[in-house]
C-alpha cells in the first residue's frame, strides 16, 4: 500500500505542476484530497491492517497529504499573482490621456431670475416666506378683499378640489398668512408656483411662477413703494433703466398701480416688442387695502403697507429675449444649454 501512496503522490504532483488555472487547481485538489478523493479512497483500506502497519501507513499518508496541500497552496498563490499582474496590465490607465468630457448641469433660466430677484430683496432686509400650494378659498380670495362675484372665483379661471380647497392662483395668500402669524413690522417676499385654468400658448400656462412682496409698518406711503421698486428694477435690469407707474385697479390694494420699465429692446424709443410705447409692464403694486389689513388682524388705523407681485416667467422672457413661454417648460436641452 505504501507503493500505491507513493505512485499517487507522483501522479498528483505531475498533474498539479502543469496547471495554470485556479479553477483547474481546485478541481485537482478535490480529485486527490477531497472527501471522495483518491487519497481518501486509498486510505479506507487501513482498517484491514494490523496496528503497526496502520501506524506506518498513516504517517506516510499524512506526510503525502501535507506535501500536496503545501504544493497546491504555493501554486495557488503563484497563479493569483500572475492573474493580478495580468489584470493590472490589461486595466492600466494612461493618466496622461485627456479625460472624458463631463457635461455639467446648469440652472434653469427661471431659477436664475428667481435667485437674482431674491438676492436683491434679501440685500435690503426682506425675508422669504412660503405657503401651501393647495389653499383655502378664504386666503386666496376673501382675505384679499375679493367680492364673491369676482371673475377670478369662476371655475373657468381657478382649479377647485374636493373639500373646498383650490390650487392657489397667486402667492398673495402667503402675505395674509404672514400678517396673521408674524410680529410687525413686516418685510417679506413670497416666491412660488401658482395655477390658473389657462390654455397653453406662447404667453400663457396653467402653471407658472410668481413672486409677491409685502411691507407693513407705521407711516408706510406710496413713496416707499416707488423707491423700493425703482431700486429693484435698477438692480435687476441695469442702472439706465427707467420706470413709470400707471394707475390701475386691484381689489387688495388702494391706490393701485402697474409698474413699467423702459423697453430693453429699443431703450424707450419704441419698437415691436413694446408696441411702440417705449415701456413694458413688469408688475402690479399698490398700498395694502385697509380691509386686507383688518382681516389679517392688523390695526389699519396704526399700520399701513404696500404690496407688489410679478411673474417670473415674464421677467425671464424679457431678460433673455424669449418669445414663447412654452420654451421654458419643454426641457429642450438645445434651448437650455444656452444658459
Amino acid at each position: 500500500m505504501i507503493q500505491d501512496l507513493l505512485e499517487l503522490k507522483e501522479e498528483s504532483l505531475q498533474m498539479i505542476l502543469n496547471i495554470d488555472d485556479l479553477k483547474d487547481l481546485n478541481e485537482a485538489r478535490l480529485l486527490y484530497l477531497g472527501k471522495k478523493g483518491k487519497l481518501t479512497v486509498l486510505l479506507r483500506g487501513l482498517g484491514t491492517l494490523n496496528s503497526n502497519d496502520r501506524r506506518e501507513l498513516g504517517i506516510v499518508a499524512n506526510k503525502i497529504r501535507n506535501e500536496l496541500e503545501n504544493k497546491i497552496e504555493d501554486i495557488k498563490q503563484s497563479l493569483k499573482q500572475k492573474e493580478l499582474a495580468r489584470r493590472l496590465k490589461s486595466e492600466a490607465i494612461d493618466v496622461t490621456l485627456p479625460s472624458k468630457r463631463i457635461k455639467r448641469g446648469a440652472k434653469h433660466p427661471i431659477t436664475m431670475v428667481l435667485d437674482d430677484i431674491q438676492d436683491i430683496f434679501l440685500g435690503i432686509c426682506f425675508s422669504i416666506e412660503e405657503g401651501p400650494e393647495v389653499e383655502l378659498e378664504y386666503y386666496n380670495f376673501s382675505a384679499l378683499n375679493m367680492p364673491m362675484d369676482h371673475p377670478a372665483r369662476d371655475e373657468q379661471d381657478t382649479f377647485y378640489t374636493e373639500g373646498g380647497f383650490i390650487l392657489r392662483t397667486a402667492t398673495s395668500p402667503i402675505q395674509v398668512r404672514a400678517m396673521e402669524k408674524s410680529d410687525l413690522p413686516l418685510r417679506i417676499i413670497a416666491p412660488g408656483r401658482v395655477f390658473r385654468s389657462d390654455e397653453v400658448d406662447a404667453t400663457h400656462s396653467p402653471i407658472f411662477h410668481q413672486l409677491e412682496g409685502l411691507v407693513v409698518d407705521e407711516n408706510i406711503t406710496m413713496m416707499h413703494l416707488k423707491s423700493t421698486l425703482t431700486y429693484f428694477a435698477s438692480q435687476l435690469f441695469g442702472s439706465d433703466i427707467k420706470t413709470r407707474f400707471r394707475p390701475h385697479y386691484f381689489p387688495f390694494t388702494e391706490p393701485s398701480a402697474e409698474m413699467d420699465i423702459s423697453c430693453f429692446s429699443c431703450n424707450g424709443v419704441g419698437c415691436r416688442v413694446c408696441k411702440s410705447s417705449g415701456f413694458i409692464e413688469i408688475l402690479g403694486c399698490g398700498m395694502v387695502h385697509p380691509n386686507v389689513l383688518s382681516m389679517s388682524g392688523v390695526d389699519a388705523s396704526k399700520y399701513s403697507g404696500f404690496a407688489f407681485g410679478l411673474g417670473i416667467e415674464r421677467i425671464a422672457m424679457q431678460r433673455y429675449n424669449i418669445s414663447d413661454m412654452r420654451m421654458l417648460f419643454e426641457n429642450d436641452t438645445n434651448f437650455l444649454n444656452q444658459f
